[in-house]
């Protein structure tokens, strides 16, 4: 994926905001794939998918920041707000448990 930039000379647009605003387009596009029932094409949900992923991944690297250490670190922030004796098989926000 970096490489796949790098051959384009793509990184010169891909500041921060530009990447942020990117997987906030793109996500739009995944959601249009459920937007009016139910019924969706996986195919079509794969590649949009793919490509909110694809700019998570750009911003990471932009930020010089490790994904899976910034995961983990939020699992480890949910689990504290969100203690499984009060919230399992519960919906509601951690402000109201």
């Amino acid at each position: 994926m970096i490489r796949f930039n790098e051959e384009r000379d793509w990184d010169q647009f891909h500041s921060p905001e530009n990447l942020a605003k990117s997987i906030a387009i793109e996500a739009g596009e995944l959601l249009e794939c459920f937007q009016w029932n139910s019924a969706f094409s996986k195919n079509a949900v794969c590649e949009e998918l793919a490509d909110v992923m694809i700019y998570c991944m750009l911003l990471a690297d932009k930020l010089e920041v490790d994904i899976e250490e910034i995961i983990l670190d939020k699992i480890k922030k949910n689990e504290e707000k969100y203690p499984v004796d009060k919230c399992k098989g519960s919906s509601k926000k951690y402000t109201e448990i």
